[in-house]
């Protein structure tokens, strides 16, 4: 065992130490377990909101959109798409017909968002159909020919709607008459009510067939947007630009991130600020450990002098120290890392805090650590607990032995 490290933990354990020497070093200790333990759940809070939100997002939206701005819709674009799709790194491509029409319902009317879609390929590549909680994934007309409609599960819930149900939906895009323009109105049989696990879309958003929207819409053999679903979502910025030139001009490709820069630039904010003010617990345990040290040097500069006499170097003298506020930050950073994990895995495994999905889309708070986070963290707290050694380290070197023994 080396002088330095033997000397530092026999100053630390000591039972001799004063009573208050011994309760500033436990309050340091648990000064940087609670700053480090904060720090992860934190982390992994915000982490897991983004996470969620965005696997929702790509599961649920088209991680490229094309579209014709100022033509009216894209024609030809089964052909199209079929192009397309041989792209690199496109998984799938879809045609869509997205409106916001009258939904009315005993008596109650809203706005909503219907959403035409081709079911079979559809079907492949949202996931939005492929949980369907309530009824079936069936979008073929009853005996009487009305349309099959597939509703969300917050706007099912509200309005008691239930698979069987008629609803009616009435299009702003009408259709001219000698007694003017009249909205087109249409009856849909609800076949299914889905859950696609984010509370904006389960409440605003209804699906349809392709020609059904085209119907309603009155456009023709027309859709508004092709939905494109890649292999690595992150890659939407390249491949969109790949998407515009082969689609040629008047087209234009917009990608997921563009499409929610906001929230998650909210969140990287959000995950910055947290991080520069939960810090300050840990910063503020590093100046415990700056008062602990201190006052070692003045209870144990008699035996400072000793060794001194006896020829330790200076540089051992200050190693002692930096051992000591290694050992506090160590043992400190490791509680805090061991209660901040196991709080976040069993949070998350067992989604412990429950949340209102209308105001955070998600219906409980989900944590996803990183081990990124907790290696920065740990260098962060050691980083911290290292610096607060440097003043009473160089107060313990410039002590000079002779004042103090000439008095003993």
């Amino acid at each position: 065992m080396r002088f330095e490290w033997f000397v530092a933990q026999r100053y630390l354990r000591s039972p001799y130490r004063p009573a208050v020497l011994r309760l500033v070093t436990l309050l340091s200790v648990l000064g940087v377990a609670a700053g480090v333990a904060t720090l992860v759940i934190a982390l992994s809070m915000n982490t897991g909101f983004r996470e969620t939100l965005q696997d929702r997002l790509l599961g649920v939206t088209a991680h490229i959109s094309l579209t014709r701005p100022g033509s009216g819709g894209i024609k030809n674009y089964g052909e199209m798409a079929r192009k397309l799709a041989d792209l690199p790194g496109v998984r799938s491509v879809t045609p869509a017909v997205y409106q916001t029409v009258l939904l009315s319902f005993a008596g109650e009317a809203r706005g909503v968002v219907t959403k035409g879609v081709d079911p079979e390929r559809e079907r492949k590549s949202d996931e939005a159909l492929e949980r369907v909680i309530s009824g079936k994934l069936d979008f073929s007309p009853d005996r009487d020919g009305i349309e099959a409609l597939l509703i969300g599960k917050q706007l099912a819930e509200e309005w008691k709607i239930s698979p069987g149900d008629y609803v009616t939906i009435t299009s702003p895009q009408g259709r001219l008459t000698p007694f003017g323009l009249i909205p087109r109105t249409r009856r849909f049989r609800v076949t299914g009510i889905f859950d696609s696990g984010f509370y904006d879309y389960d409440e605003n958003w209804c699906f349809m067939t392709l020609s059904a929207a085209e119907s309603l819409a009155g456009a023709g053999d027309l859709v508004n947007v092709l939905e494109f679903r890649l292999n690595h979502p992150e890659r939407a910025t390249e491949i969109a630009r790949e998407v515009e030139r082969a689609a040629g001009p008047g087209f234009s490709a917009t990608t997921w991130m563009e499409e929610n820069r906001a929230l998650f630039r909210a969140l990287r904010l959000e995950k910055l600020v947290t991080a520069i003010f939960i810090g300050l617990i840990t910063f503020v345990a590093g100046l415990n450990i700056l008062v602990v040290l201190s006052m070692t040097v003045t209870d144990k500069a008699r035996d400072i002098a000793v060794l001194r006499s006896l020829g330790a170097r200076r540089e051992q003298i200050r190693k002692v120290f930096l051992w000591q506020g290694i050992s506090i930050g160590a043992v400190g950073t490791l509680a805090g890392l061991t209660l901040g994990y196991a709080f976040s895995f069993i949070s998350g495994s067992y989604h412990l805090i429950p949340l209102d999905p209308q105001v955070y889309a998600v219906p409980y708070v989900p944590f996803h650590p990183s081990l990124f986070d907790g290696l920065w963290i740990t260098a962060v707290a050691m980083g911290i607990s290292v610096a607060a050694t440097i003043l009473p380290a160089r107060a313990a070197v410039g002590l000079l032995p002779v004042e103090i023994l000439r008095f003993e």
